[in-house]
């Protein structure tokens, strides 16, 4: 944004979502807009799942040049685009909508977001053995980067929603010709899988604030050598993470992913690369006020 504030000329994104008030997306991308000198302005919008036709319609109408999707639509908003994505089609869920001139196209930032996030602490998941917990639509993004860069893959998810895991494996199977294997997520097939795994992936919702105190994988399966990467950024650094940490393994926070998946948000955007160092510091600020 430029230094005289909000104009007639200033261009116009954001996020929509329900519920909407814990995003740490306008704090990110106000920072980014003010660190590059462009004239945008980001804003948080809480849209029901009956009104989101209504709200593409209107991104069309208010020429808002780009917009974030949170839960529950990132699945619901594709049929309002007029295109997506290679990526975000194979996934089958959008985050990103970049209105080019009335015409909306769909992407998905979190699967590169991950994958950024991996690769900027030095890890390359190309032929690596990986773990991942958790079959929902942040586990579909996860999978499909690990697939598409190489990984073999074991997912695991509890019991109620097991169909999910079999499926995703067998899908990511189909699109990249490997062997997927899934399971029930149990102390036994974690310890197994555990035992030839280079990388853990926790994609599930368990020590999320406020229930800090949980975690997925009990702490005597955690070892040196392992890399941990758990995507629950709040709080900042998981159960997970701290024992991992004392376990010897290496680590890696949500935070990272998140702050990535927003930089290359903003790019699409703006075509300008995104202070991506300067984003992760203001979400990380962010959430340490709000853990005090």
């Amino acid at each position: 944004m430029s230094n005289t504030g909000i104009s007639g000329s200033t261009g116009l994104c954001g996020v929509i979502g329900d519920p909407i008030e814990h995003t740490m997306s306008p704090v990110m991308h106000n920072a980014a807009f003010r660190e590059t000198g462009l004239d945008y302005v980001y804003t948080a919008s809480r849209v029901r799942s009956e009104e989101l036709g209504e709200a593409i319609r209107g991104m069309r109408t208010l020429n808002i040049r780009g917009l974030n999707v949170t839960i529950p639509h990132k699945v619901a908003v594709i049929p309002f685009l007029d295109e997506v994505d290679v990526l975000a089609e194979k996934i089958g869920a959008v985050n990103t909508i970049v209105n080019d001139n009335g015409v909306l196209k769909g992407y998905n930032t979190d699967a590169s977001g991950f994958l950024q996030a991996l690769l900027e602490k030095g890890v390359d998941p190309q032929g690596k053995r990986v773990l991942v917990l958790g079959a929902g639509g942040a586990s579909r993004a996860v999978s499909l980067a690990l697939g598409e860069r190489g990984a073999r893959l074991v997912i695991l998810n509890r019991l109620e929603e097991l169909d999910w895991a079999h499926e995703l494996a067998a899908r990511i199977g189909r699109l990249f010709d490997t062997e997927v294997k899934s399971g029930e997520l149990t102390r036994d097939n974690t310890a197994e899988a555990l035992a030839e795994t280079d990388i853990l992936v926790n994609t599930t919702s368990v020590g999320m604030s406020p229930e800090t105190d949980r975690t997925p994988v009990d702490a005597d399966l955690l070892r040196p050598g392992l890399v941990v990467f758990d995507i629950v950024y709040n709080p900042l650094k998981t159960r997970l993470l701290s024992e991992a940490e004392a376990a010897g393994a290496e680590t890696i926070r949500g935070i990272d992913m998140l702050a990535w998946q927003g930089a290359l948000a903003f790019e699409k955007w703006t075509g300008v690369q995104a202070p991506v160092d300067l984003m992760k510091r203001e979400a990380i600020r962010l959430l340490e006020k709000h853990e005090t």
